[in-house]
């Protein structure tokens, strides 16, 4: 057989590839048309022979993907208990440091500089400063750390320093974006200013608030392209707590509303503290006893309400999933519940131990605290359940089967999770 294929006006002949069993069901031809079988007979022999081969090659193949599959699901649907240090990478500064997964490695941070490490410990760049009280924000593309009280903010990408800021009052909060805008609550004596700097220290924009007007911020959050920027108010109404959730649009969509606002949505009764976005169109805000999730690329407008009758421990998140852990009243342990977008459970599981830690990592959620550790898959599977060598100070996933970079007093070690 051939086939024809016409390029630059030239033709030319392309022999196609031989199918293996016509090879030999063509020399089987041969050798029974030496025997003079009669056609008919010799017709349905080849077929035989075809549809024999073929059901061998499906079983083999039936076969090894049944062995593939009960590799996986040897490998995944049972707990680990313990660990086996597969490498061990010395880290200069331990004890002083802390530690922040960000892109492929991890960033190093204390009051003296911040640097950069790759997963076999490797220093990819450092950056000094004084810094007295440290605190970080990062997303998938850009990271700033700034002087909680002071007045400097750094902004860091993969490749190392990208911009520097520096405010005339105290910082409380910050939120960067992917494109490095830096999003801050200044504290004043009376009131709270929210400023957005660009990469170059330059005013984006400039909000101020007041405990008798918008409320006092406690929390904000800035899209991945440094667009939208959402708040979070707490304010008193008829001597009754309450909270605002407001979102700002900085392009387009905001320019003849006032302050930018495109959306407010006030809730009595509920302290709002914690707010965040899982990707351009998708937001969310948890209060003391309610998560709310907001959806739209430029104008944000509450999709789902969830009322959460149990006291939150912990809220963690990323762009497809929002956890939280759930005191049980009345009862020992907690409850792990994830949230998809769309704001149905994905997943619960209730467990005993304190964690002081809690973050999700693709479709792991891990807890930790000390030396203990928990993992659980999205399937609600725990994955692990034991103690690391060490104090964890930070934990994730690495490529391979069941590998993890623990960051700890010894440095960065490469591990296994092993029975």
């Amino acid at each position: 057989m051939i086939r024809w294929s016409w390029r630059k006006k030239n033709l030319r002949v392309v022999q196609e590839e031989e199918d293996p069993s016509d090879h030999i069901v063509e020399r089987i031809l041969e050798e029974l048309k030496s025997e003079d079988n009669p056609e008919q007979e010799l017709e349905e022999q080849i077929r035989s022979y075809k549809k024999r081969f073929r059901i061998r090659v499906a079983v083999i193949c039936g076969s090894v993907a049944a062995l593939i599959i009960g590799a996986w699901l040897l490998v995944n649907l049972q707990t680990y208990t313990t660990v086996r240090t597969i490498e061990t990478y010395a880290v200069s500064g331990t004890s002083s440091n802390t530690y922040q997964q960000f892109a492929d490695g991890v960033l190093k941070y204390s009051r003296d500089g911040i640097s950069y490490l790759n997963q076999q410990g490797e220093e990819e760049w450092n950056q000094p400063y004084q810094i007295k009280t440290p605190v970080i924000d990062v997303n998938e593309q850009a990271a700033a750390v700034a002087d909680r009280g002071g007045n400097d903010i750094l902004i860091f990408t993969e490749e190392g320093l990208r911009g520097e800021v520096h405010t005339t009052l105290p910082i409380e909060k910050i939120s960067v974006s992917e494109q490095g805008i830096v999003g801050v609550i200044l504290t004043d004596t009376s009131s709270a200013k929210i400023i957005c700097y660009d990469t170059a220290g330059n005013i984006l924009v400039e909000h101020k608030t007041s405990q008798s007007g918008t409320g006092y911020p406690l929390d904000i959050a800035l899209s991945p392209d440094g667009e939208v920027l959402q708040v979070l108010y707490l304010y008193t109404q008829d001597g009754h707590i309450a909270s605002r959730v407001s979102y700002y649009n900085f392009g387009d969509e905001g320019e003849k509303k006032t302050d930018h606002q495109v959306t407010l949505q006030e809730y009595e009764g509920t302290v709002m503290a914690a707010g965040f976005f899982l990707d351009q169109s998708v937001s969310a805000a948890v209060g003391d006893n309610v998560l709310t999730i907001y959806k739209g690329k430029a104008v944000p407008e509450e999709a789902v309400k969830i009322e959460i009758d149990k006291e939150i421990k912990s809220v963690f998140h990323n762009e497809k999933y929002i956890g939280l852990v759930l005191k049980n009243e009345g009862e020992e342990g907690y409850e792990l519940r994830l949230y998809n977008s769309g704001g149905n459970v994905a997943m619960t599981q209730m467990f005993t131990g304190d964690y002081d830690n809690v973050k999700i990592c693709g479709s792991q959620v891990i807890l930790y605290d000390g030396k203990n550790c928990s993992i659980y898959t999205r399937a609600g599977i725990q994955k692990f359940k034991g103690e690391m060598n060490s104090n964890i100070q930070e934990i994730f996933p690495v490529a391979g089967v069941n590998k993890y970079i623990v960051m700890n007093e010894n440095g960065m070690e490469e591990v296994r999770l092993v029975k």
